[in-house]
């Protein structure tokens, strides 16, 4: 098992914590960005800046029991066809039998945008967003860890 982590757009607490955590049960941290953000993990990966490279490289190293950290909708769809686990840096935890409503509810608000319409953006980040993210994080370290679990 890794984990594997958008790092695009990761705020750094939600690096920081995956680093922490991910080291607490040996569990190695791979960073994938579009360009170099001077990142320390385990593992980073620097792609092209060209469009989803990143996401594109996420995919390709994703594997069945991984751990995947994105906001991304789309790329959190793809990883889940690839039997690995998804969490968002607030700590939602995204699941295959919601994925696709999440998809519908994205290309409904790019279609107002596209219009001329707003959306709204997301919510500033909270201290209560790191604490559900550490405490998503773990669960699903420890039960991809739980013997018979992991398979």
């Amino acid at each position: 098992m890794k984990l594997l982590v958008d790092a695009d757009a990761c705020p750094r607490i939600v690096l920081q914590l995956c680093l922490d955590i991910g080291g607490r049960y040996a569990v190695p941290v791979w960073t994938v960005a579009s360009y170099n953000h001077q990142i320390v993990s385990d593992h980073h990966v620097a792609v092209g800046a060209g469009p989803q490279e990143a996401d594109i490289k996420i995919i390709n190293l994703a594997e069945a029991g991984d751990i995947v950290v994105t906001q991304d909708w789309g790329l959190a769809a793809m990883v889940l066809g690839k039997k690995a686990q998804c969490l968002g840096p607030a700590g939602r935890v995204y699941r295959p039998d919601q994925i696709e409503f999440l998809l519908e509810e994205r290309e409904v608000k790019a279609k107002l945008r596209r219009g001329g319409g707003r959306t709204k953006g997301p919510a500033k980040r909270s201290a209560e967003d790191d604490r559900s993210f550490a405490i998503q994080l773990e669960r699903l370290i420890r039960e991809a860890l739980r013997p018979g679990m992991g398979d």
